[in-house]
């Protein structure tokens, strides 16, 4: 008899310390199982990856990135450039992301992706947070294919909902967009997760408070 070996879900807890963040969540994701919502800080969740929203130089210097860095030392920004340069030449696109290991037990690694090309910029009127959200899926993806089970649970904070300046109701949808793009499925590269974001969300604008489903082509998607 062939024992079939389930992959175990991955656990996915969004925690903010902006209240109305959090209540755009509950909104969001109301009909979304599986999903741990609730307002407190990203340093006291116990899971294997945290997630930060940076900038394209990964300039660890403002909002959450700072505060992560403060939390797990200076050496934390060092690896994330390190990967920026090796990755991606030295900037990293919005709809990318790097993943590193962070030096800590908890987490065990920093995805950081980028809401913002600049270390401060508005992009209230963007796709960025969608952009963002689903290149951290596609990188625990990518993380898992390399090392198998390495992340089975992430935590991610309101991105771009504070220097950013997105609305909490947009950052909620446009987070809850991007999550259901990659809840089973991953593309080969950034690239093609950009091309597919924007392709269909193009519209977007006339509509930014709602939600917008996302389903990938059945030939790229891999459930």
């Amino acid at each position: 008899m062939t024992v079939k070996h389930v992959k175990p879900p991955l656990r996915v807890v969004l925690v903010d310390v902006n209240a109305e963040v959090v209540q755009a969540w509950l909104a969001a994701f109301a009909d979304t199982p599986g999903i741990d919502i609730h307002k407190g800080s990203i340093l006291d969740e116990h899971v294997d990856a945290w997630v930060s929203p940076t900038n394209s130089r990964g300039l660890m210097n403002g909002g959450v990135d700072a505060v992560i860095k403060r939390h797990l030392g200076a050496g934390i920004q060092l690896r994330v450039q390190r990967a920026i340069r090796d990755r991606f030449g030295g900037s990293l696109p919005v709809g990318g992301a790097v993943c590193v290991k962070s030096g800590a037990t908890n987490p065990k690694f920093l995805i950081s992706t980028p809401t913002m090309v600049p270390s401060a910029q508005n992009v209230s009127d963007t796709l960025n947070v969608a952009l963002a959200c689903a290149a951290a899926f596609q990188a625990i993806h990518m993380q898992n294919a390399d090392q198998p089970g390495s992340i089975t649970s992430v935590a991610l904070v309101g991105m771009g909902a504070a220097t950013g300046q997105v609305p909490p109701r947009v950052c909620a949808n446009l987070m809850w967009t991007g999550y259901t793009l990659f809840n089973d499925h991953r593309f080969p590269d950034y690239d093609e997760l950009r091309k597919t974001v924007l392709e269909q969300l193009g519209d977007i604008d006339s509509r930014p408070e709602e939600r917008v489903r996302v389903k990938p082509p059945a030939s790229r998607a891999r459930g």
